[in-house]
C-alpha cells in the first residue's frame, strides 16, 4: 500500500513538472514570436489579470469535478450575476455594498438550486447545468433588455483594475516566504514526531528554495509594472482557500471519496447529497466573485458576458490533471491549467491569430488532454 501511495504522489508531481515545462515552452515560443513582447512585465501583469476570472471559477470547478460532477452553466451565471450587480448600481441605484452582495447571493442561490436538482432529485448534472446554461443566459438578456449597462462607480471599477503598491507587494512576499519556511519546518519536524526517522531540516529547506524563488520573481515582475493586480490577489486568496479545503478538511476528503466511488462513500457513512449540494453552492459563490471582477474590468455588463467561460474553466481543470470521471485533481493543477489557457489566449491575440483558429486550437487541446487522461486510466 505504501508503494502504491508513493507511486501516486510521484505521478502527481511528475504531471505538475510536465505542465510547468509545457508552460515554459509556450512562454518561450510566444516571447520569440512576438518580438520579445510576451514576457515583458506589462504583458505578464495583463496576462495574470486575464487569467484571474478563469482561475477563480476553475478552483470551484475542480472541487466539483473531483466529486464526479460538472457545471456547464458557470459562464451564463457569471453574466447574470454581473448583470445583477450592474443593474443594481446603475439602474436601481442601490449602492456598491448592496450590489456586490446581490451578485454573490445570486451565485450562491443558483448553485444551491443546481445542487438540489442534481443531488436530491437525481437529475444528471450535465442536464441540469446544460439547462442552466440556456436559462441563465436568457435571464441576463431579459434583465439587461438586450443592451449593455455601463458601470461608473470608481470603487467598483478598482476591483478589476487596481494594483497594490509595491511596498505592500513585498510585504505579502515576506509573509508568503515565512509561511513556506514554516511549512517546511513543520514537515521536517513531523517525520521525527511520528517516529519515522530524523528530521531533515536541510532537505526541506532546499525544497523550499523553488517556491521562495517563485514568490520573489512573481512580486518583482508585478512591481516592475504597476504592482500586483487586485484580481490576482483575489485569485491567490481563493486558491489558498481551495487548497485548504481539499487538503486539510473532512469536506475535501469526502469530495475525493465521492468522486472515487460514490457507492462506497455512501456505505461508509458519507452524506453524498449534502456534500454535493455544498460544493455546488461554493462554486456558485466563486462564480459570483468572478462576475464582479469581470464586470469591473470591462466596466459594463453585457448580454454575452461570460460566454464559453465554463469551457475555459473545465479545460483548465482537465489540463491541470483533473479527471472528468472524478476522484482526482489538485487546486495547483487547475490554476496552472488556467494560466496555460490564458497564455494561449494572450499569445495568440498578440500574434493576431483569427478568432476561429483560436477556438480550434483551444478545443483541440481540451480533447487531447481528456484523451491522454483516458489513456492513462486504461494503462493504470
Amino acid at each position: 500500500m505504501d508503494e502504491t501511495t508513493g507511486t501516486k504522489i510521484n505521478a502527481t508531481a511528475l504531471r505538475a513538472y510536465i505542465m510547468i515545462a509545457v508552460l515554459g515552452l509556450i512562454w518561450g515560443y510566444f516571447h520569440w514570436a512576438t518580438d520579445y513582447v510576451f514576457m515583458t512585465p506589462r504583458n505578464l501583469s495583463n496576462l495574470m489579470t486575464q487569467m484571474s476570472v478563469t482561475g477563480i471559477i476553475a478552483v470551484g470547478m475542480l472541487m466539483l469535478i473531483v466529486s464526479g460532477n460538472i457545471d456547464l452553466s458557470v459562464g451564463s451565471v457569471l453574466g447574470f450575476a454581473g448583470g445583477i450587480a450592474a443593474f443594481s448600481m446603475t439602474t436601481l441605484e442601490y449602492g456598491l455594498p448592496v450590489s456586490i452582495l446581490a451578485a454573490l447571493a445570486i451565485g450562491v442561490v443558483i448553485g444551491v438550486f443546481h445542487g438540489t436538482l442534481t443531488a436530491y432529485l437525481n437529475i444528471p448534472a450535465f442536464i441540469v447545468t446544460l439547462g442552466g446554461l440556456l436559462a441563465w443566459r436568457g435571464a441576463v438578456k431579459w434583465l439587461l433588455g438586450g443592451n449593455t449597462i455601463p458601470v461608473s462607480d470608481p470603487t467598483f471599477i478598482s476591483i478589476g483594475n487596481a494594483n497594490l503598491p509595491p511596498a505592500i507587494g513585498w510585504g505579502l512576499a515576506v509573509v508568503a516566504i515565512a509561511f513556506v519556511l514554516f511549512m517546511a519546518y513543520r514537515k521536517a519536524r513531523s517525520v521525527k514526531d511520528y517516529g519515522l526517522g530524523e528530521a531533515n531540516y536541510t532537505g526541506e529547506l532546499l525544497k523550499a528554495i523553488i517556491p521562495i524563488g517563485g514568490i520573489v520573481a512573481f512580486i518583482g515582475v508585478m512591481n516592475a509594472y504597476n504592482g500586483v493586480p487586485f484580481p490576482v490577489l483575489i485569485l491567490l486568496a481563493v486558491a489558498l482557500l481551495g487548497a485548504f479545503l481539499t487538503n486539510s478538511t473532512v469536506f475535501g476528503r469526502y469530495l475525493y471519496a465521492i468522486g472515487g466511488n460514490a457507492d462506497a462513500a455512501r456505505l461508509s457513512g458519507i452524506d453524498n447529497k449534502r456534500n454535493i449540494l455544498k460544493v455546488y453552492a461554493l462554486l456558485g459563490a466563486l462564480t459570483g466573485v468572478a462576475s464582479l471582477i469581470f464586470t469591473a474590468r470591462v466596466g459594463s455588463a453585457a448580454p454575452d458576458a461570460g460566454v464559453l467561460k465554463e469551457l475555459d474553466a473545465i479545460a483548465a481543470c482537465v489540463i491541470g490533471g483533473a479527471s472528468l470521471m472524478g476522484g482526482r485533481g489538485t487546486i495547483f493543477g487547475a490554476c496552472l491549467g488556467a494560466l496555460i489557457m490564458a497564455s494561449l489566449d494572450n499569445g495568440m491575440s498578440l500574434l493576431n491569430v483569427r478568432d476561429f483558429m483560436q477556438d480550434i486550437i483551444k478545443g483541440s487541446i481540451l480533447v487531447a488532454a481528456v484523451g491522454l487522461d483516458m489513456m492513462g486510466r486504461r494503462q493504470g
